[in-house]
């Protein structure tokens, strides 16, 4: 295990709820460098919509420049009223993930022992999932337009882009993944029966990559049946890969199937590490509970174990998601999404206190 090590981490805190998880994130990553042997350098950035209504921009021109300077990313949440979704997500988000060829969006699906899932005769820890989704292009590309706007012609453009490359390499992700994992199974979800050009291209594609991969069983549905499947029986799935849209929804409901969106965390990866990856929680700002102090900090906290894990610290990753699964189970510590009457810092605190204990 590397140890001493000094790891620069970028912090976007961003909107809303942001501003009160992501210091609980790195409260936990503080406690589990000092006991692992490394040391993260946290360096903020105010870019928000805050930051928007002040200056007309979601960041500096520069801003991929400067971050380029970081190993990692960890971010909160962006949106809030008063700014348009499309401006927020394109102006941070959408530059960071395509500038930094983040293409892959990796979110794990857990229901863990202490978190009751909604689902009828779901048993603790047996939906163990993650899915794997397009990060870079697909359905959301920024090709398109509008023409003959305010007339009875208007209409809308919105082209989808599935390249061979980047079909491909997402694909091979996913099944690298799931080599290492116990079921060793990629379902591969399209609506190749409705959008006739680039679902039975992605289908054709993930036929390919599966003979290359014996070892692997690969089987394919279509995303209303997977929606469906994932509320009926979230239990037998182990990787899902996924388009951009369609992995952005399924991950959702895989989340909410598995208890809250309060606990899911997210990665957006640049594998080969030529850039920075991000590390976030599934959930939005919230900005209807922001100021509260009742946000859930978990999908934070295990972006972050993400995070360390991705740095090249497993066993303090394995150490921040039992010190979670042990505050919600065993000492009953959860915010009100799980049921519970924990503030954002007590459940953040706990969480801290376990990674140096356990």
């Amino acid at each position: 295990m590397p140890t001493g090590r000094k790891h620069k981490i970028a912090v976007i805190m961003g909107d809303g709820i942001g501003k009160e998880v992501a210091p609980e994130g790195t409260r936990v990553l503080d406690v589990a460098g000092k006991r692992f042997g490394f040391e993260l350098v946290w360096t903020p950035f105010p870019w928000s919509c805050e930051y928007y209504n002040s200056t007309g921009e979601m960041m500096p021109k520069n801003g991929l420049d400067i971050l380029k300077a970081y190993e990692a990313i960890f971010l909160g949440a962006v949106g809030y009223p008063g700014v348009a979704d499309h401006v927020s997500l394109w102006g941070l988000l959408i530059p960071i993930r395509r500038g930094f060829q983040q293409y892959v969006n990796f979110r794990p699906v857990r229901n863990m022992r202490g978190i009751t899932s909604p689902l009828r005769n779901i048993k603790p820890e047996q939906i163990d999932f993650c899915v794997v989704r397009e990060n870079n292009e697909g359905e959301y590309s920024n090709i398109g337009g509008k023409m003959y706007e305010g007339t009875d012609q208007e209409f809308v453009v919105q082209e989808s882009v599935f390249t061979r490359k980047g079909v491909e390499r997402i694909i091979r992700f996913a099944f690298d993944v799931a080599r290492k994992r116990e079921k060793k199974r990629v379902t591969s979800v399209t609506k190749s029966n409705g959008i006739v050009f680039t679902m039975p291209y992605w289908d054709e594609i993930f036929k390919g990559i599966g003979k290359e991969y014996r070892d692997v069983k690969a089987d394919q549905y279509h995303v209303d049946a997977l929606a469906a499947m994932f509320v009926q029986h979230p239990e037998q799935f182990d990787v899902v890969v996924g388009s951009n849209l369609f992995g952005d929804i399924l991950s959702d409901l895989g989340a909410a199937v598995a208890g809250s969106l309060g606990i899911a965390p997210s990665a957006s990866l640049n594998p080969e590490r030529k850039f920075p990856s991000t590390f976030e929680p599934v959930h939005g700002s919230a900005p209807d509970i922001a100021g509260k102090g009742i946000a859930n900090p978990i999908g934070q906290i295990l972006s972050g174990a993400l995070m360390v894990h991705h740095l090249g610290y497993p066993e303090a990753a394995r150490t921040i998601e039992k010190a979670v699964e042990v505050a919600v189970a065993d000492r009953n510590i959860r915010t009100r999404d799980l049921g519970g009457e924990a503030s954002t810092q007590q459940m953040g605190k706990t969480i801290a206190e376990l990674v140096a204990t356990l």
